[in-house]
């Protein structure tokens, strides 16, 4: 049976950042992920999931200039003591939240031509936050992300993703399989799935091409659920996407896979 924990960059946002784990928890979810936590302290946040009873699955690293751009700077040159700091920073909220992994994002390619030097410079920084992380038992996480959604972005496929963690060889490097993201990459989802499950550290869905709830469009999630529960995944899938309406009100798709109340 398949686990869910809400996203809660994207869902709930009828509230504000700090009442959304309340609301996640009143509609049955037991966890929660989200893109990035260092607006609050780690004991604000804490505290948050506390009250309601849930569990913090995921987060990311520092992205860098959001608001200018950027997706990540693993993969930039120059950057890469600012880059060991933001896992010092992640690791230190890790350890305050329960937190077991940890989403590294790339970057962008800043020309055609600097591709290989920003893969040369994104293997070096992943080694260093996979051993840095493997002292505190936690797994770093390397997702492809499709061109239309974020242009540029240096890392799109599942195999090139998998090939970096074998190249590097740490055994807390794995990958994040968004079924949106590779859908609109690559398709196939439960070829990948079947051929990569090893190397998958963590999954997320939305609903193809709308990146809605999972209850229409190009996917057919109950099959893609029953594959992945056969494939031996036990870990959280995380809940994505944009509600159509309010959060609440599209989760007629996850009643059957919730605890019964």
């Amino acid at each position: 049976m398949p686990r869910f924990a809400a996203n809660l960059s994207m869902m709930y946002t009828e509230h504000a950042f700090p009442d959304r784990f309340a609301a996640a928890a009143h509609d049955g979810f037991e966890a929660v992920e989200y893109l990035f936590p260092y607006e609050y302290t780690p004991e604000e946040l804490k505290a948050r999931l506390d009250a309601a009873g849930l569990t913090q699955v995921l987060f990311n690293t520092q992205p860098g200039d959001w608001a200018n751009g950027e997706r990540g700077i693993a993969s930039l040159p120059g950057r890469e003591d600012e880059f060991r700091r933001s896992i010092d920073q992640a690791l230190a909220y890790a350890r305050v939240l329960g937190n077991r992994k940890l989403h590294v994002m790339a970057g962008i390619v800043a020309s055609p031509e600097l591709r290989a030097a920003q893969r040369e410079t994104y293997l070096k920084n992943l080694a260093f936050a996979a051993q840095a992380a493997q002292a505190e038992g936690v797994t770093i996480l390397i997702e492809p992300i499709n061109p239309r959604d974020m242009p540029g972005y240096l890392l799109n496929r599942q195999d090139d993703a998998h090939a970096i963690c074998k190249e590097i060889g740490a055994p807390n490097l794995q990958v994040q399989f968004d079924c949106y993201h590779c859908q609109i990459v690559e398709g196939d989802l439960s070829v990948k799935l079947e051929r990569d499950m090893s190397g998958i550290g963590h999954i997320q869905i939305a609903g193809v091409p709308g990146r809605n709830e999972p209850d229409r469009g190009e996917l057919n999630y109950p099959w893609l659920f029953e594959r992945i529960d056969a494939l031996g995944y036990t870990g959280w899938i995380g809940c994505e996407y944009r509600p159509r309406t309010t959060a609440s009100a599209g989760l007629g798709w996850i009643r059957p896979y919730m605890p019964a109340r």
